[in-house]
């Protein structure tokens, strides 16, 4: 089996937010269900809190599909007619042509941190569009998997990691990405802006914990982007947050220093 992940990045129709949740939790759950290695799915919605605040956010939702799949040359087309419906019943935002769909061959599901309260969900999904320098792949996934995952998802309300690499196949209608990689951060947490200022400050060494990131490597490219994203569908979180030092004690903003 291969674990999958799409991610559908897109902008509903205006006045018909309410119509785009129904068919996702109805029609289009049902039609889900009945596809091959079918793990879950669920909405996001773009967050005012972002760790690179000076970067179009072009989405203000996404969809994420995730699958197990025996054959995904077989599999994953068929997850195409059902994105479909929703833009043929014009509950989606086709002007701007800023539609994305991409899916992803994952090296791993998610790898939690002590953070994770497993019997809750997810509070919210932040993805990096990313890339590694040529050849220094090696390099960039051994730095993440043993440093950066471990001290990314210690920060208090980032709870799990996981990465892929996209895949060769995709859903029509294709379009460019950025980004050879992604990085899929989850987190449990009310208090988001609390969890990017205290990544950002341990990524510069001033948070206020005392913890320090380990410098970046220079293997993982700076042509990278990063989109935070609430849970809009689903159980919802209500798990609150433990975290060291004081929220007030940080300055008003931080730089961006998004990994």
């Amino acid at each position: 089996m291969s674990q999958h992940t799409t991610i559908h990045l897109h902008n509903v129709l205006a006045g018909r937010e309410v119509d785009y949740a129904g068919w996702f939790d109805g029609p289009h759950r049902a039609d889900l269900a009945r596809l091959r290695g079918f793990r879950s799915a669920d909405r996001f919605e773009v967050t005012p809190e972002q760790v690179m605040a000076d970067i179009p956010q072009p989405w203000r939702f996404m969809s994420v599909y995730e699958f197990d799949y025996a054959a995904p040359e077989i599999d994953l087309p068929a997850l195409g007619p059902l994105l479909a419906e929703a833009r043929d019943a014009g509950l989606t935002e086709t002007a701007s042509e800023s539609e994305r769909i991409f899916t992803y061959a994952m090296r791993s599901d998610w790898v939690s941190s002590a953070n994770h309260q497993a019997d809750q969900p997810l509070s919210g999904i932040s993805i990096i569009l990313a890339n590694f320098i040529a050849g220094r792949e090696a390099e960039y996934h051994a730095w993440y998997d043993d440093v950066h995952m471990p001290e990314v998802s210690a920060v208090p309300g980032h709870v799990a990691m996981k990465r892929g690499r996209l895949s060769a196949l995709q859903i029509a209608p294709r379009h460019y990405c950025p980004g050879s990689d992604i990085v899929m951060c989850a987190q449990q947490t009310d208090h988001l802006n609390f969890t990017i200022r205290d990544f950002s400050a341990r990524a510069r060494g001033v948070s206020p914990s005392g913890i320090a990131m380990a410098p970046r490597s220079s293997s993982g490219s700076t042509a990278r982007t990063v989109h935070y994203f609430g849970k809009i569908s689903g159980a919802a979180w209500s798990g609150g947050i433990a975290y060291a030092g004081d929220i007030g004690a940080y300055p008003a903003d931080y730089p961006a220093n998004a990994k």
